[in-house]
């Protein structure tokens, strides 16, 4: 008995260190002061900032760049309402925060990029690094600076070694998955002719659909955040000589022109989008999806029809991108927003999987060159490895 308890407690151990590994080493910020005097600063003026854990070994030459998400701010009002959080300024920012997933610097968690230099961009401009309007208006101190931003954090790494690179990834999760597909190309031409330079989006490939009452809420708001940031010149002129500005922060308009080999890692039934473009709480004014939203189990059979439904528009927009042998792709039928940031779905004993492939191994096979990867899932309920996300009711009453 005292045998059985023991391998027992010996067992609990491990997986407890297992999980302390798993959460991530906390790594500090550094703010680029230098930037204020070029105006690029976030929407209240602070510096940009970053945090960078430096590279060993045989990676030290290597440079992962991660862009933070955290959604777009579409008018005076809403900018205004995340100037003062860490969306808006590198004052409210935490000092330190935990790497996991593809910024883990454990090879178990991590296996192709764990020795990199793994740099996470903090996002505070609020139009995915797009913006640029000289003027402040002195009543409301916004500055939409987000294109200077990008750029004066991207010279500050360069110079930081960056600029040496033999293998590079730009990623990011959300907005700043979207952020990596706009400014893909731009990354490429920053680092040494014979780098390899790929770029991976997770959860970036927002798509324009109309909601569940028939109107168009998610291009009229891309539409607001272009204007209202003076976006425009910063998007890719190949999208924006063809279709008005505000499309053009839609992937599925503007991905297509993109040179640089581009891995597209989303959930079919992407939670944000489910909750923001297909039932938003301005086309559900009763309420009648905010249970569905807050738990894929609760949603009734005509609500997974509407779902389905989304899916197809969500495959009919990928098809957009056209072939491309040098493209990865990783569309799962989770109900999930953002998988490669926590260890839970980018590498772990249960972490979301297509054709027996974890999240970590396609894409690493993808970069290196092993094997390509270019998978779809079929539809839900389908894939029994999918980490659903479950929202709580009391954090999110306004789902």
């Amino acid at each position: 008995m005292a045998a059985a308890r023991s391998r027992l407690w010996s067992c609990f151990l491990m997986f407890f260190v297992a999980l302390l590994e798993a959460r991530g080493i906390p790594v500090g910020i550094t703010y680029v002061r230098n930037a204020v005097a070029r105006g690029a600063v976030c929407l209240d003026g602070s510096p940009p900032a970053y945090h960078f854990d430096k590279g060993s070994g045989t990676g030290i030459h290597n440079w992962l760049v991660h862009i933070e998400g955290g959604g777009w701010c579409n008018n005076v009002t809403t900018c205004l309402g995340r100037k003062n959080t860490r969306l808006g300024s590198s004052k409210q920012m935490a000092k330190e925060i935990a790497f996991s997933g593809i910024l883990s610097n454990k090879h178990r968690f991590n296996p192709d990029f764990y020795n990199w230099n793994r740099i996470k961009v903090r996002y505070c401009d609020g139009a995915s690094f797009t913006g640029d309007i000289e003027a402040v208006n002195r009543a409301t101190n916004l500055h939409f600076r987000g294109a200077r931003v990008w750029l004066a954090v991207m010279e500050d790494l360069l110079s930081k070694g960056m600029k040496d690179a033999q293998n590079a990834i730009l990623s990011g999760c959300s907005a700043g998955g979207l952020t990596t597909i706009v400014h893909c190309d731009g990354f490429r031409t920053l680092l040494p002719m014979g780098a390899k330079v790929k770029c991976l989006s997770d959860a970036g490939y927002f798509i324009n659909a109309k909601d569940v009452s028939g109107a168009d809420h998610i291009q009229s708001f891309y539409n607001q955040v272009v204007a209202t940031h003076g976006s425009a010149k910063h998007l890719p002129g190949s999208c924006t000589s063809i279709f008005r500005p505000g499309l053009c922060l839609f992937p599925q308009y503007m991905a297509r022109q993109v040179r640089t080999p581009l891995f597209i890692l989303n959930a079919a039934y992407d939670s944000w989008q489910i909750k923001n473009i297909l039932a938003p709480g301005v086309a559900d004014p009763h309420g009648a999806w905010h249970g569905c939203k807050l738990d894929i189990n609760n949603c009734s059979p005509n609500q997974l029809k509407v779902m389905q439904d989304f899916r197809l528009e969500f495959m009919d927009a990928l098809t957009r991108l056209g072939r491309s042998s040098s493209r990865g792709v990783f569309v799962d039928s989770c109900y999930a927003h953002c998988q490669s940031e926590t260890q839970e779905t980018w590498l772990w004993g249960d972490s979301p999987e297509l054709a027996k492939t974890s999240i970590a191994k396609a894409v690493g096979d993808w970069f290196f060159d092993r094997k390509p990867f270019q998978k779809i899932d079929c539809p839900y309920p389908c894939n029994p490895t999918c980490h659903n996300r479950v929202f709580d009711p009391q954090e999110h009453p306004n789902l």
